[in-house]
């Protein structure tokens, strides 16, 4: 699986608060009226500039704060095809697989706004198209990998009735 997309940075300590405020978050669970709100509080203008297939790239610590799942519920339902992230907030990580959004840990240092990226999950390789270079990155256990193609965890477990491991 191969996936192309433009870069969204952000940095360190991106917490579920800055991704979708609460003061959206908890008047409702309806992601498209959400996605008017991702990021508002850290890049105004976000839900303007994302475009399907788009990436969003972190530093560390991404999705530290709070343990909803409306963080990666409203990136997903945006059209972000994954996160990549030095390191994320354990829970966030896993709110993420199982509503089916893809994150990727890797070194982020030399990734920049706007630039253009290349993933090849089944290789673990980034080709950053702008800059011409090739990053590697641990690949997900092949069970994550089943629940994200699925669509999450729900759906996974609906088809399988159980765990294939």
């Amino acid at each position: 699986m191969v996936l192309k997309g433009r870069v969204h940075k952000f940095g360190d300590d991106v917490n579920t608060d800055y991704i979708i405020s609460g003061r959206y978050k908890f008047r409702t669970l309806n992601m498209d009226e959400l996605i008017a709100h991702l990021f508002e509080d850290i890049k105004p203008n976000f839900s303007k500039e994302v475009r399907k297939r788009d990436f969003i790239v972190g530093g560390r610590n991404f999705g530290c704060g709070s343990s909803r799942e409306q963080a990666p519920l409203v990136i997903k339902q945006s059209g972000i095809a994954a996160i990549l992230a030095e390191s994320f907030a354990r829970i966030f990580f896993r709110n993420c697989i199982n509503v089916g959004l893809l994150i990727i840990e890797c070194n982020t240092k030399m990734i920049n706004s706007g630039e253009k990226l290349e993933i090849n999950l089944e290789k673990g390789i980034i080709r950053n198209l702008a800059q011409k270079k090739i990053l590697k990155f641990k690949k997900l256990p092949e069970i994550m990998v089943q629940i994200l193609q699925e669509g999450g965890l729900t759906p996974y477990l609906k088809k399988n009735k159980k765990f294939n491991v």
